[in-house]
């Protein structure tokens, strides 16, 4: 059984521009811009890329009046709906809903005073749009932090219930709510009890998770088990950098799990019966099936004695040999081409069955 079939936590749902979060809605995937708010054209580029790469939502960073009037540029020249984040003051989150945002990001104990925050609130509510209620180990309240001792699991989940409940009170209802720390543990153990508790939609993420191989770990580890125990609602993997490989990231972490469909390769770590580049053909492979929407599992073996074997789940594959490959179809060897060939030969074959088989 996938994750795609197994239940997934009942949540409330969300409406994000055209995106839904939560209630029946996929998992979906979301990534920020690192450029100057302030600067429109690139940071148009970059929203334009991240969609290009499978972004179903983006946040802007809102420092100041002049990138919450910059938005106003912006968002009619993407695709996607765009989430404002907010910090410190109230104004520019009132701004950036005059401005056009399609959700805003706010912490609401750096917000300020419940005068304040009403504001925020009642700009949201009459503009129809929601807010995500972000808690993070790096901006615990000192009370709960002289409590616990520390921003413990407990304290973050009391912190966001805490939230929830202020904004409540102040007469907002349309909630998404993050809780975030650096390490995967806490951040698994704070969302659970969040979960257990609240029928409202979870953003999910590692914050500060790092640069390459350590952040994508430490994302794919900790998103895993909460998506696969069926909590989550929306994700945002922390990479510092390029944040393409942000979306890219959290799709694979979907698609790994049965929560989205779409184009995977499969491919053997080699061994000493490989006689190719395996590593050089896989990733002309990978780039090839990028391109493609439809759930076409591509194998690209090492070894001509098992590789169909192995790969026998695989919609279509090769498998190489000593100068020559042998192309497979659902574990049925098809023919067998020159290794110079390879390439070109599974390239037709994915087509064809792209064609015969996921074209109604």
């Amino acid at each position: 059984m996938t994750m795609g079939e197994q239940s997934r936590r009942k949540t409330r749902p969300i409406q994000v521009g055209e995106i839904c979060i939560g209630g029946d809605a996929p998992v979906s995937v979301q990534t920020m811009t690192n450029t100057d708010t302030c600067d429109v054209d690139a940071t148009v580029v970059q929203i334009r890329s991240a969609a290009a790469a499978g972004a179903h939502l983006v946040r802007v960073a809102v420092p100041s009046i002049d990138a919450a009037a910059a938005l106003r540029d912006i968002i009619p020249a993407v695709s996607v709906p765009i989430v404002a984040d907010i910090h410190f003051d109230y104004r520019l989150a009132i701004a950036a809903v005059t401005a056009g945002a399609h959700k805003l990001r706010i912490n609401p104990g750096n917000i300020g005073n419940d005068q304040r925050l009403g504001a925020v609130a009642e700009a949201a509510k009459d503009a129809g749009i929601p807010i995500r209620v972000g808690v993070n180990a790096g901006s615990l309240e000192r009370e709960l932090l002289e409590r616990y001792g520390s921003p413990t699991a407990e304290a973050l989940c009391e912190s966001a219930l805490r939230s929830v409940e202020r904004m409540h009170r102040l007469g907002c209802d349309d909630l998404v709510v993050s809780i975030k720390a650096s390490d995967v543990p806490t951040t698994v153990a704070a969302t659970r009890r969040f979960a257990a508790q609240s029928d409202l939609p979870l953003h999910l993420g590692i914050t500060e998770a790092g640069i390459g191989r350590s952040a994508i770990v430490h994302s794919a580890v900790g998103l895993g088990i909460l998506l696969a125990e069926g909590i989550g609602d929306t994700i945002r993997v922390s990479v510092t950098g390029d944040i393409v490989q942000e979306v890219l990231t959290g799709r694979d972490i979907l698609l790994s799990l049965g929560l989205i469909s779409g184009p995977r390769l499969v491919s053997c770590p080699t061994c000493a019966r490989c006689k190719v580049n395996l590593e050089a053909l896989a990733e002309q492979v990978q780039e090839l099936i990028s391109g493609l929407e439809q759930p076409l599992l591509v194998a690209v073996m090492g070894c001509e004695v098992n590789g169909p074997g192995e790969a026998r789940e695989a919609d279509v594959g090769l498998a190489a040999g000593d100068g020559r490959v042998a192309l497979f179809r659902r574990g049925e060897v098809i023919k067998t081409v020159k290794m110079e060939c390879a390439f070109d030969a599974l390239s037709e074959l994915i087509a064809e069955t792209v064609a015969s088989d996921f074209t109604a």
